[in-house]
């Protein structure tokens, strides 16, 4: 299984969401570190909102903070809320039009191990992919 951009970048906005916290970090600095477009972190931004994950406040001191504990926060959990939509095979999906879906074998190993990327990816919080802090924070030159 592939994480798509818009994943990546809902995890690198919580890493470094983790690593300031718990200052507010607007989306135009968390864009300029990443090098990566505004607008495009906007939208990731506002899906991680809506999902609970993080929390963002308007206003010349505004910004985005996390909206639980890092221990709280499974990266599976995560990863599975922003790519609920993003079925494996299109068959996991709206699409039943496949040939051999009625006798189609794939659909448990594939199912299966979809469900076992995101058994690893649980066993993981936010804690524990920033337990190096001090390293990650030199590196967004904070």
């Amino acid at each position: 299984m592939q994480l798509d951009k818009f994943t990546d970048y809902a995890l690198r906005i919580l890493v470094t969401l983790a690593v300031r916290a718990p200052e507010r970090v607007s989306t135009s600095q968390i864009a300029t570190l990443y090098r990566l477009s505004e607008n495009h972190l906007a939208k990731v931004s506002t899906q991680l909102v809506r999902e609970g994950f993080v929390a963002s406040e308007r206003g010349r001191n505004g910004g985005l903070t996390l909206a639980k504990p890092v221990d709280d926060i499974r990266i599976g959990s995560v990863v599975r809320a922003l790519k609920r939509d993003d079925p494996v095979v299109e068959c996991f999906g709206a699409n039943k039009s496949c040939l051999i879906l009625p006798a189609c074998g794939l659909r448990n190993p594939l199912a299966e191990a979809q469900e076992a990327f995101f058994a690893v990816l649980d066993r993981y919080t936010l804690a524990d992919i920033t337990q190096s802090r001090d390293a990650l924070a030199t590196l967004l030159e904070l």
